[in-house]
């Protein structure tokens, strides 16, 4: 087992998106099923939380302050208040192709645009009606990306050249790289990464290294792997939960890597363990400052 510290006083039914604030130095994440945001100040340890009216797939920090937040019906501007308390401002609407539909997994490009996902809820339909979509100042517009299940893993190299995109169906379970042109925002080349098939866990969601390597959760292994620029497995490191979701760089250096979890649906939270926590790793790598949305719609303007 890694070293670990808990860092969250609560466990959640789906954590995911861990994003730290430099700025603030606080880490945000959600807990997509409880309709949450929540925000823990590093230095005091005080955790907040706050409700939202849908769920909330994924969020990132935003360059007007506050944050932005893919849910269900849209993309929305936050403004976390006091008293638990929020105000929200939708910046694009979406048009699912089907019902029971909602945004996953997202992360912000170095240009500023918020990269999100949609999927069916119902993952034992195995619809293949998930989709990419980049915000920025013309909407979210058409699918960069489709054909998708549970589309999960999206995150950019050091470089900004290789974008990632993993779908965490069991029927799928793999990770694919794509050249990407950052001036543009534009995706091509879609080549496999990783075949996670025979690998233990799902892959979920990551993060990249100061070195351009790409860390994933290895959702129901209890796992968190390492994968080099080339798609080579270098190490996997176990965690004290058995579905790790997402992964992120934060702390004060940047070199403790927070980990969001799930709480399996058969277990309760009265029951003993730390499934559905959040936690810290020391990876021994730092990582990367994440981006703020910057590429606000015209139309929200």
């Amino acid at each position: 087992m890694s070293e670990y510290t808990v860092i969250s006083e609560t466990r959640d039914q789906v954590g995911e998106c861990p994003v730290w604030s430099v700025v603030e130095q606080a880490l945000y994440w959600v807990d997509i099923e409880g309709r949450l945001i929540r925000r823990l100040d590093w230095a005091s340890k005080t955790q907040l939380s706050w409700r939202l009216p849908e769920r909330v797939g994924c969020i990132a920090l935003s360059a007007k302050g506050g944050l932005v937040a893919a849910m269900e019906t849209g993309v929305f501007a936050v403004q976390l208040l006091a008293a638990s308390e929020v105000h929200l401002s939708c910046l694009a609407s979406i048009q699912h192709p089907q019902t029971n539909m909602r945004f996953n997994d997202g992360r912000c490009d170095a240009m500023g645009r918020f990269w999100v996902s949609t999927m069916c809820m119902d993952m034992s339909l195995a619809a293949l009606v998930g989709a990419v979509y980049c915000l920025d100042e013309s909407g979210l517009g058409q699918p960069r990306v489709d054909g998708l299940i549970t589309p999960n893993g999206i995150a950019f190299s050091t470089d900004g050249k290789t974008a990632y995109l993993s779908d965490s169906h069991p029927s799928v379970q793999k990770i694919w790289t794509f050249d990407f042109a950052a001036p543009a925002g534009e995706l091509s080349n879609r080549r496999l990464f990783a075949d996670m098939t025979e690998m233990p866990g799902r892959p979920d969601g990551a993060a990249v290294d100061v070195n351009g390597c790409y860390w994933i959760c290895g959702n129901d292994a209890g796992l968190v792997h390492c994968f080099s620029p080339q798609g080579e497995l270098l190490r996997s490191l176990a965690v004290p939960v058995a579905k790790p979701s997402m992964c992120a760089f934060g702390g004060p250096n940047l070199n403790q890597l927070l980990v969001t979890s799930i709480l399996p649906a058969s277990e309760s939270r009265a029951q003993p363990g730390l499934n559905g926590s959040v936690f810290a790793l020391d990876a021994g790598v730092a990582g990367l400052a994440e981006p703020c949305f910057s590429r606000f719609p015209v139309s929200s303007i």
